[in-house]
């Protein structure tokens, strides 16, 4: 434990410092206190007489707080370092402790809109808290305006430092929930893609950090700005359509006419679609091979996306020889729509006796399948071939097929 005096000696020590901060805090920041904040100052140490009769002795210690050094008094450099261990305390105590209280009840919330706010306060480092706390305890001294002015610069350039972490963490954040998007949403979106995107917007983020800063610092940034615009300008024209192909992905992304896992036709190509990428759609055709399309001419074609049917309209036809009976020909829709009936994924609309052709009586078959998969609707025709065939048998009708008759005449 410290002796009774040196315990004394440092609360008249703090008292002291206390009672002058408010005539300190009178003078301009940055400027040396008036001759009035000064002896406001001075008188304000005072307080001795009062703190006599709580700590008898203190009163001796008054004429070293008066005594004068580089602009300011003994009293006036213990205010400034007072202000400087409080300010640290309490911004350590609310990084260290309120933001820790407030991370716990974040977590017991549904939404994640406050555990983003904490994470954005939380990448405020120990250079920000320290910094800060210099600029504030020199507010109540007189400085040169050269230290000042290297504190302040320092305290503008950490702010900007640490707010472009916490932009970032903002931006990851809107990335990522827009990956996780139920329904239509980033699943789609190629990974690469997305980080692409995400740097370019840092990337933004920072350059208008830097132009503030300088602006902030006294540079010129008009010129900057102009040469940065020229700049631009022959960057775009050297890489017209590399840019083009970019901007249509874009284009892809925000309209979705497709997404990956979609049947498209792009005229006479179809396929799956694999992967979006920065400069071309990737395609699985039904053959089997890989098609790699440039975005700018995928935005600028005619795109069938079969994905997005409900159901599938099929039409189809066959023929039965001419020498069917009549009787015949009118039990074959019906024959038809039986056979439709006993396929569950299959809708009839209608079949009809359609044309007399060159060797057949020719019928045309309309119905729906209830799903847009192209390998169920294989799977539905084939179905409903087989069943239209053995039907036919059973009902005696004959299925047509390409014959010439010839007619020989004897004369004489």
């Amino acid at each position: 434990m410290l002796p009774c005096k040196v315990r004394r000696a440092l609360a008249a020590l703090a008292l002291a410092a206390l009672f002058a901060v408010p005539a300190l805090a009178a003078a301009e920041p940055g400027q040396s206190p008036s001759p009035e904040a000064a002896d406001g100052a001075a008188a304000s140490l005072g307080v001795f007489a009062f703190a006599e009769k709580y700590f008898p002795g203190v009163s001796q210690y008054k004429p070293y707080f008066d005594v004068g050094f580089l602009g300011n008094t003994v009293g006036q450099y213990l205010s400034a370092l007072l202000v400087l261990a409080v300010a640290w305390v309490l911004l350590r105590f609310f990084r260290n402790v309120v933001l820790g209280r407030m991370k716990r009840l974040a977590e017991g919330t549904e939404t994640d809109l406050d555990d983003l706010a904490i994470t954005a306060i939380e990448s405020f480092g120990h250079p920000f808290y320290a910094v800060l706390s210099l600029y504030v305890a020199l507010l109540f001294i007189s400085v040169p305006a050269v230290v000042s002015g290297i504190v302040g610069y320092s305290l503008l350039a950490i702010t900007i430092y640490y707010v472009v972490i916490a932009s970032q963490h903002v931006i990851d954040y809107a990335l990522k929930k827009y990956r996780e998007r139920p329904g239509e949403g980033g699943k789609e979106m190629d990974s690469a893609t997305l980080h692409l995107m995400g740097n370019l917007l840092k990337g933004a983020v920072l350059v208008i950090a830097a132009i503030l800063l300088l602006s902030n610092l006294g540079f010129k940034i008009d010129a900057l700005l102009a040469g940065l615009g020229v700049g631009g300008i022959a960057i775009a024209f050297a890489l017209q359509s590399a840019l083009a192909d970019m901007f249509a992905s874009f284009s892809i992304y925000f309209d979705k006419p497709f997404k990956v896992g979609d049947y498209i036709a792009i005229g006479t190509d179809t396929g799956i679609v694999k992967k979006i990428g920065i400069k071309s759609t990737r395609i699985e055709t039904v053959q089997g091979e890989e098609l790699v399309v440039s975005n700018q001419d995928l935005v600028a074609s005619r795109v069938r996306n079969y994905k997005r049917m409900k159901r599938r309209r099929i039409v189809f036809g066959f023929g039965v020889t001419y020498e069917t009976a009549p009787a015949k020909l009118h039990r074959i829709p019906d024959v038809v729509k039986n056979v439709l009936a006993k396929i569950g994924n299959a809708d009839f609309e209608r079949c009809y006796f359609k044309s007399f052709g060159d060797f057949a009586l020719n019928f045309e078959v309309i119905y729906y399948v209830k799903d847009n998969d192209f390998l169920k609707y294989v799977d539905t025709q084939h179905a409903i071939n087989m069943g239209i065939t053995e039907a036919f048998a059973k009902e005696g009708v004959e299925m047509a097929y390409p014959t010439q008759n010839v007619f020989v005449q004897k004369k004489g």
